[in-house]
C-alpha cells in the first residue's frame, strides 16, 4: 500500500506543477504532429489526452509522459493519404482518419500481445553506445523540430523564415525563457522554473501587446479553428468502415505493425532513459499493455494515437514530477484547456514553449560523448555516431534497430575470433583438444579449422570444460566433425558438453550420443552446468 501511494505521488506539489508545465508543452506538439499527419488539431489533442491518462494510471513507470508523437505521425501519413484518395473516389470525407482509427485497434492488440508475451524486457539488451546515440539523435531531432517555429505557419506546412524585428523578438523571448529556467533554480530551488518561464513570457507578451505567434495563432494559421472543443466521442460508425478497406488491407496492416513497433521502441527507450535519470526501475511489459490499451481507446474515440514522449517526460522529471499524479494532471489539464481554458491557453507565446524545448535539448544531449568518443572502442564509437545520424535522417525506431544490429555483428565477430584449442597426447595415446571460447554460428569455421582428422591418431577427445556450445550451428559443427572422424574409421569423443547440448545431439541422432562422455566426478563441472548423472 505504501509503495502504491509513493508511486501515485511522492511530492503532490511538484507533481501538480510539473504536470501543468507538461500540459502546456503538449499543446503545440500535439497540434504540430496532427498537421504532419494531415489531421485536425483536435484529433491530435484528443490523442494526447487519452494516451496520457491511460499510461499515467496504468503505465510501466511513474513520471513518464505519453501523447501524440512525431515518430508515429510520420508513419501515419501514407495510410491517411491512401484513405483520403479512396474516399474521394467513393464520395466519403475523412476516410483517411477512419482508416487510421481502424489501424489503431490493430496497433493496440499488437502492443498488448507484446506485453503479455513479456517482450518489454528486451529493451534491457540495448547496448550503451546505441542508447547514447539514440539520446544524442533525439536531442538533435527535438532541436530541428523547434526551428519550424521560427517560420510562418500555413495549412500546407511551415512557410518562410521570420525576418527583421519579428525574428529578433522571437529569439529574445526564447532566450528569456531559457534564462529563467537556467538561473531561477539557483535562486529559488522550489520554483517550477519551466512553468514560471512560460508565465513570465506570456505576461510580457500580453501586457506589452507584442505581435508574436501564440498557441491560438499557430493553430489557426495551420488550418485549425482553435483550441476549443468538446469531449472525445465514441466512433459508432467505425466498424461499418471496415468494408471500405477492401483491397487495401495490406497498407493498413503494414502501417499498424510499423506504428506498433515504432511506438514500443520509443516508449521502451524512454522508459529506460527515465529509469537511468531517476535511478529507479519501471516495467516494460506493463508499459506495452498500457500503450496498447490507450491506442485502442484512441481508435474507438477518435484520437490519433501515440506513445511515450521523451521530451515531455524529461521536462516532467526535471521539474520534480516523479509520481503518477504528474501524468494524470498533465492529461486532465490538457482536457481542461480544450473544454474550458482555450481563450487563455491560446495566448501563450510559442516562443516560451520553444525555450522550454531548447532547454530539454541541452539537458538531453549526452555531452560526455564528445569526451569519451576517443576513449571507447572504435566499433562502439561508430555505432554511437551512426545511431545519432540515422535518428536524424530516418526515425528513432530505425536508428535503434540499426544500432542493435551493428552492435550484435561486432559482438559476434569478436567472439568468433576468441575460440582456441590446446592440443596434446595423453598417457593412453589419445589426442586431446582442449577448447576455449564459445562455439556458435560465428566461430564454427574457426573451430573446424583446429582439427586435422587425417593426421590425428585413431582416438581423439574434445574437451569442452572451458567452452560452451551456444546454438544449433555449434551442434551441427560437432555432428560434422564426428562424421569426418567416423568416415576415417577413427574414434572421437566429446567431454563436458552441457546437458542441453547432449539432449539436442541425442534428438539429432540417437547414435551420435555415444560419442559424448560426461565427467560426473569433476566438481567444477557440477557447479557450472549441473551435468546429467550418466555416462554414455
Amino acid at each position: 500500500m505504501q509503495r502504491l501511494l509513493k508511486n501515485f505521488t511522492f511530492n503532490p506539489r511538484k507533481d501538480i506543477l510539473s504536470g501543468l508545465t507538461v500540459a502546456l508543452a503538449l499543446v503545440p506538439e500535439a497540434v504540430a504532429f496532427a498537421f504532419v499527419a494531415g489531421l485536425d488539431p483536435l484529433v491530435g489533442l484528443y490523442g494526447a489526452f487519452m494516451m496520457g491518462i491511460v499510461t499515467a494510471v496504468f503505465g510501466g513507470r511513474p513520471g513518464m509522459i505519453s501523447g501524440a508523437t512525431g515518430a508515429m505521425a510520420v508513419v501515419m501519413v501514407h495510410l491517411i493519404m491512401v484513405g483520403n484518395e479512396v474516399g474521394n473516389d467513393i464520395g466519403m470525407d475523412n476516410l483517411g482518419l477512419q482508416w487510421l482509427l481502424i489501424a489503431l485497434l490493430f496497433v493496440g492488440v499488437i502492443q498488448i500481445l507484446a506485453g503479455v508475451l513479456k517482450m518489454g524486457k528486451f529493451v534491457r539488451l540495448i547496448p550503451h553506445p546505441v542508447m547514447m546515440g539514440f539520446v544524442n539523435g533525439l536531442a538533435i531531432v527535438i532541436f530541428l523540430s523547434q526551428l519550424d517555429m521560427f517560420k510562418t505557419m500555413t495549412p500546407e506546412g511551415a512557410g518562410s523564415w521570420l525576418q527583421g524585428s519579428s525574428l529578433w523578438l522571437m529569439v529574445g523571448l526564447v532566450g528569456l525563457t531559457m534564462a529563467i529556467m537556467q538561473f531561477l533554480p539557483k535562486l529559488f530551488k522550489q520554483a517550477p522554473a519551466a512553468l514560471i518561464g512560460i508565465a513570465v513570457v506570456t505576461l510580457t507578451v500580453v501586457l506589452g501587446n507584442l505581435d508574436v505567434s501564440t498557441v491560438g495563432s499557430f493553430i489557426r494559421d495551420g488550418g485549425g479553428s482553435g483550441l476549443k472543443g468538446g469531449l472525445p466521442s465514441f466512433q459508432w460508425d467505425l466498424f461499418q468502415m471496415f468494408g471500405s478497406v477492401d483491397g487495401h488491407w495490406d497498407v493498413l496492416i503494414s502501417t499498424a505493425v510499423l506504428l506498433a513497433a515504432v511506438g514500443l521502441i520509443e516508449s521502451l527507450m524512454t522508459l529506460n532513459l527515465i529509469d537511468d535519470m531517476t535511478e529507479t526501475r519501471g516495467s516494460g511489459n506493463r508499459e506495452c499493455i498500457a500503450q496498447g490499451s490507450a491506442n485502442i481507446l484512441n481508435g474507438l474515440f477518435g484520437g490519433m494515437g501515440g506513445c511515450a514522449m521523451i521530451g515531455q517526460s524529461i521536462i516532467n522529471v526535471k521539474a520534480g514530477g516523479r509520481g503518477r499524479l504528474s501524468g494524470i494532471v498533465a492529461a486532465m489539464a490538457l482536457l481542461g484547456f480544450i473544454l474550458f481554458a482555450a481563450p487563455w491557453i491560446e495566448q501563450v507565446p510559442i516562443a516560451a514553449l520553444v525555450g522550454v524545448m531548447f532547454m530539454v535539448v541541452i539537458g538531453t544531449f549526452a555531452w560526455s560523448s564528445f569526451r569519451i568518443l576517443y576513449k571507447i572502442p572504435f566499433a562502439d564509437a561508430v555505432v554511437l555516431i551512426t545511431v545519432s545520424a540515422v535518428t536524424v535522417w530516418q526515425d528513432l525506431a530505425i536508428a535503434v534497430i540499426v544500432g542493435v544490429i551493428m552492435s550484435s555483428l561486432v559482438f559476434a565477430w569478436k567472439n568468433a575470433t576468441m575460440i582456441r584449442a590446446r592440443k596434446h597426447i595423453n598417457q593412453e595415446g589419445v589426442k586431446v583438444y582442449e577448447i576455449w571460447g564459445p562455439l556458435f554460428f560465428g566461430s564454427t569455421q574457426a573451430f573446424m579449422a583446429k582439427f586435422d582428422p587425417k593426421q590425428d591418431p585413431d582416438n581423439v577427445m574434445v574437451d569442452f570444460m572451458e567452452s560452451r556450445v551456444s546454438d544449433h550451428s555449434g551442434i551441427e559443427a560437432l555432428w560434422n566433425l564426428g562424421k569426418k572422424y567416423e568416415e576415417l574409421g577413427k574414434s572421437i569423443t566429446f567431454h563436458h558438453l552441457s546437458p542441453e547440448c547432449q539432449e539436442l545431439l541425442a534428438k539429432a541422432s540417437p547414435d551420435f550420443i555415444d560419442h559424448v562422455r560426461g565427467a560426473i566426478d569433476d566438481p567444477r563441472y557440477h557447479v557450472v552446468t549441473n551435468l546429467l548423472d550418466h555416462e554414455a
